[in-house]
């Protein structure tokens, strides 16, 4: 049993503390709104006012939050997790931001004498659930072999992929490929619908087809019905869409079908569904199309 901390109890964050009660981990969190904590506390989770003091309590200190400035608050200050680090503690950061913030929150770690990894996950809500979250990590080796065990408990597939900010871009990566494909899927669907074949036909033909990547199989079914609670909402996908861009402009990697997708999401924002899930481009396709549901 390791003696955990974690700073940021949203949508994912809170699921990952659920797991890791389960595993039989000692932990300690926070998270700004503390009413939506609750339910871990009441399964055994210890509250801690900050997240210096969470960072204090814990030889592992994980966190999730939304964006850059949103990390570097939690991460600097006098209450933030840095202030309280010690030698030999470690701070596994999973939000997705940019690498360079990541690796420059990462040298403030290490003049404390502890070590700071990015270790951003790919997988969503169900799959967290189901047991089956990917994660990727960037930073020492010997720190990463040190947490692996730990990280193994919240998914199956854990990948070393160099050194800190590299699994950010890793992430990046993968993430643009979220919006893209499910924008050709709304295509696809709205092509066979206005065609004549019925909206739910074409989500089960397509969602068991060879395009059905785990993606398409689990958000294919939102063009029938939106989930109540976003699972990735369309501000958090066009924070990763513009890192996308703004990588492939500084290494000089054409980007197309991402700098389509974005656009598709600005028009989502403009039409009113910036709290809907990503996958309400959908939406935005069908209302362009003359289709509604």
């Amino acid at each position: 049993m390791a003696n955990l901390g974690f700073v940021g109890l949203g949508v994912m964050g809170g699921r990952m503390v659920n797991r890791l009660l389960d595993k039989g981990h000692s932990v300690t969190g926070y998270n700004r709104t503390r009413s939506k904590a609750k339910w871990l506390s009441d399964r055994g989770m210890k509250w801690a006012d900050s997240p210096r003091t969470v960072a204090a309590a814990a030889d592992v200190t994980l966190s999730m939050v939304t964006n850059s400035a949103a990390l570097e608050e939690i991460a600097g200050g006098a209450d933030g997790i840095i202030a309280g680090l010690g030698s030999g503690k470690i701070w596994i950061d999973m939000s997705t931001v940019g690498p360079e913030i990541s690796k420059a929150l990462a040298a403030r770690v290490r003049e404390k004498g502890a070590d700071m990894l990015d270790a951003p996950v790919s997988g969503s809500v169900i799959t967290l659930e189901q047991g089956k979250l990917s994660i990727m990590v960037g930073g020492r080796a010997e720190s990463f072999e040190r947490v692996k065990p730990l990280l193994l408990d919240l998914g199956p597939k854990v990948t070393h992929v160099g050194e800190n900010g590299l699994a950010l871009v890793m992430k990046i990566a993968t993430n643009l490929n979220l919006a893209v494909q499910m924008l050709a899927f709304s295509e696809a669907v709205l092509l066979a619908e206005k065609n004549g074949i019925a909206r739910e036909t074409a989500v089960d033909v397509l969602t068991h087809s060879a395009i059905a990547s785990p993606m398409v199989q689990y958000r294919g079914p939102f063009v029938l019905k939106m989930p109540e609670e976003a699972w990735f909402n369309v501000n958090m996908m066009q924070k990763d869409m513009l890192l996308a861009l703004e990588l492939g402009r500084k290494a000089d990697v054409p980007l197309p079908t991402t700098a389509t997708a974005n656009e598709f999401l600005t028009a989502a924002r403009a039409m009113g569904y910036v709290e809907q899930d990503f996958a309400v481009v959908f939406e935005v396709l069908a209302r362009m199309s003359g289709v509604s549901r």
